[in-house]
């Protein structure tokens, strides 16, 4: 009686044993247009979003170089008229346009451009209650920027006939 055990067949590898197996078919070729397809769209999104970002950078540093001169020409002026006599200020025309090489020294070059983009006026009026003692002088420097928006800066003081300091105001708070 034989006892053995019927052997399973094992297949044979016409490979020697201890090579790796044969790679896949599809891992050799190259990517699919699908996948080119989504990589081309997270690129282009990613580089819209780039020059967006720039773009609004570049209007946020306009704006902030015009303002930084719109408040340099307001100072200017406000520090010319501080150096009039009050008969000087009191001289002053209600309302008028200033040239920008009134402020400024005439020695800068850009001077003609500062002049054409920016528009600055003035204006001094009479105090209420204080006619012919003290002038409410307001300066104003409107501009447009790369981005085509107008912008204004203003800026208001109070000059007094008899100096700086010869009036203190109060205002009293009521709840």
């Amino acid at each position: 009686m034989d006892t053995s055990v019927p052997r399973l067949a094992t297949p044979t590898c016409s490979r020697s044993p201890g090579l790796l197996p044969r790679p896949r078919a599809r891992a050799r070729r190259g990517f699919t247009i699908t996948e080119v397809l989504f990589a081309s769209v997270v690129l282009i999104a990613g580089i819209a979003s780039s020059i967006a970002v720039m773009q609004s950078g570049l209007r946020a540093l306009d704006t902030a170089r015009n303002t930084t001169l719109a408040a340099q020409i307001i100072q200017s002026e406000m520090e010319r008229i501080r150096l009039l006599s009050w008969s000087g200020v009191n001289d002053l025309p209600a309302s008028a346009p200033i040239l920008v090489n009134e402020i400024l020294p005439a020695d800068l070059s850009t001077l003609s451009e500062l002049g054409s983009r920016f528009t600055i006026t003035r204006t001094a009026t009479d105090v209420a209650g204080k006619v012919g003692e003290m002038k409410e002088i307001t300066v104003t420097v409107t501009w447009r920027g790369i981005d085509r928006m107008s912008h204004v800066r203003t800026s208001t003081t109070h000059y007094c006939k008899e100096g700086l300091y010869a009036y203190y105001y109060t205002k009293a708070i009521r709840s």
